[in-house]
């Protein structure tokens, strides 16, 4: 009689162990799109052996626990990746809005001497002002000659403090972004922290058992990751430590264990975090490349616009005005792109072809069109290298090296973190085959410990109501 109820509870043992690998299973074949879901796996074990009158006897199957098929080393490789194509991205970003801001197209491959980049904005304009001189040269006292060149003036200023103003635009939209990303973080600091929190209470007799709550963990990660480079370190009770560096490579913790330590803020030049406070060096993440997009290509584009308006307001004016007596054609003050502009005393009336009254004399004018060829060079006390139009032409050209890099970057980028998340996939990815063989596996063993069951219980059967008559 023995024998048996413990065969029978031995089975009713194995049943549910089926149960749950079977229910496990399903769970796996249902997430088989979650990207976030590393597959589970139940663990079998034996409950044991006690010594009875005729010897040693197995106390059964059961399922000990949950295993979650998850390689630490992949994680982390994940989330080193992921960091570095967002920096990519986010740079690649910035540099596509500086390019909308230009008001025209820009070709990696343009080089000082290519007439084609001077089609449009302010390429465009400065071509249009020195052409409007010339004209103005071949025809001193038109009238039609002489609006054109206020036109194409008026033109050249907006175009110049338009697109300064676009690429300050571009700068501030890019800071309101670093933001915002780090609002994002400061949230998802304190959801880890609170999945610590909940991993910590469900883990504390049964390690490694909270696998939903760890997926949630890792996805976390992997969504903070994307925002700024961290490293993560296992602590005890299942809970990690989320760290970053500072700018002389030392630790900053910005989750301990359950803890948010400090909030993450941005002045507007630097990332600070931690508790105390520290300034954070970022080498990956969006943030960081935000900050290489603002403070690198578009940066000096404006730079460059700065010091082709200078150069030009000195140029101009120096030729329009050689006595320095007789009036400048633009402002003074206006030597940046912001404030560049047209003296407020030229009109179509009082535009000078030359200093002396003598008709026909379009000495000043011809030496204002001559600008347009003249190679200005800073060993001579210039400002730029090179003529008013190639020197744009190889700012914009610059710009559209910037971009051109950034888009390699992301490309290659993207193929390294395929690569490494299928290799994850390899080890912690749901494959339906592989989960449909082991359902009729786990279906087939419920059934044969069913019939177990079904046979111990007909003996059982037996014993109880026929043996006695």
């Amino acid at each position: 009689m023995s024998g048996l109820y413990a065969s029978l509870n031995s089975t009713v043992k194995a049943l549910s162990a089926h149960s749950r690998a079977l229910e496990i299973a399903g769970k796996n074949i249902a997430n088989v799109d979650n990207a976030g879901y590393a597959r589970q796996r139940v663990v079998y074990g034996d409950r044991g052996t006690v010594l009875t009158t005729t010897g040693a006897e197995s106390l059964g199957l059961e399922a000990l626990g949950v295993d979650q098929m998850r390689d630490a080393l992949l994680d982390r490789q994940v989330l080193r990746e992921v960091a570095l194509k967002s920096g990519f991205a986010a740079e690649q970003a910035g540099y596509q809005r500086a390019q909308a801001g230009l008001g025209q197209s820009i070709d990696r491959t343009q080089t000082t001497t290519d007439s084609t980049a001077t089609g449009t904005g302010v390429a465009g304009a400065i071509d249009g002002f020195f052409n409007a001189f010339q004209g103005f040269a071949a025809n001193p006292t038109g009238v039609g000659e002489r609006q054109v060149l206020l036109q194409q003036s008026s033109i050249l200023s907006d175009r110049l403090q338009l697109t300064d103003q676009r690429l300050a635009q571009t700068q501030s939209d890019l800071n309101a972004g670093i933001a915002t990303n780090l609002d994002d973080a400061n949230r998802i600091l304190a959801s880890i922290a609170e999945l610590n929190s909940q991993i910590g209470r469900f883990e504390v007799d049964n390690p490694n058992s909270a696998v939903d709550l760890r997926d949630q963990r890792q996805n976390k990660l992997e969504e903070l990751a994307a925002i700024l480079p961290i490293e993560v370190r296992p602590q005890p009770g299942g809970q990690v430590q989320v760290i970053v560096k500072d700018g002389s490579g030392t630790d900053v913790p910005l989750v301990d264990l359950a803890t948010v330590q400090g909030t993450l803020a941005f002045d507007g030049t630097n990332i600070t975090g931690g508790s105390p406070a520290a300034t954070l060096a970022l080498s990956s993440g969006s943030i960081k490349g935000s900050r290489a997009a603002r403070d690198g290509g578009v940066q000096i584009l404006r730079d460059n616009l700065d010091l082709l308006a200078r150069q030009l307001v000195t140029a101009v004016n120096s030729a329009y005005n050689p006595t320095g007596t007789t009036g400048d054609f633009f402002a003074a003050a206006g030597t940046a792109a912001s404030t560049f502009a047209v003296d407020a005393g030229v009109t179509a009336t009082n535009l000078k072809a030359s200093d002396t009254t003598a008709a026909g004399d379009n000495t000043l004018a011809l030496a204002v069109a001559a600008l347009a060829n003249q190679k200005f060079a800073t060993a001579g006390g210039d400002v730029i290298d090179g003529t008013l139009p190639n020197f744009f032409s190889q700012s914009v050209s610059n710009l559209g090296q910037s971009l051109s890099g950034a888009n390699s970057r992301v490309d290659d980028q993207t193929n390294i973190e395929k690569l490494v998340r299928s290799q994850r996939d390899s080890v912690s990815g749901v494959s339906l085959d592989e989960e449909l063989a082991d359902l009729m596996k786990f279906q087939r063993a419920f059934q044969a410990s069913s019939r177990v069951f079904s046979v111990i219980d007909e003996l059982l059967d037996n014993v109880v109501n026929s043996l006695g008559r």
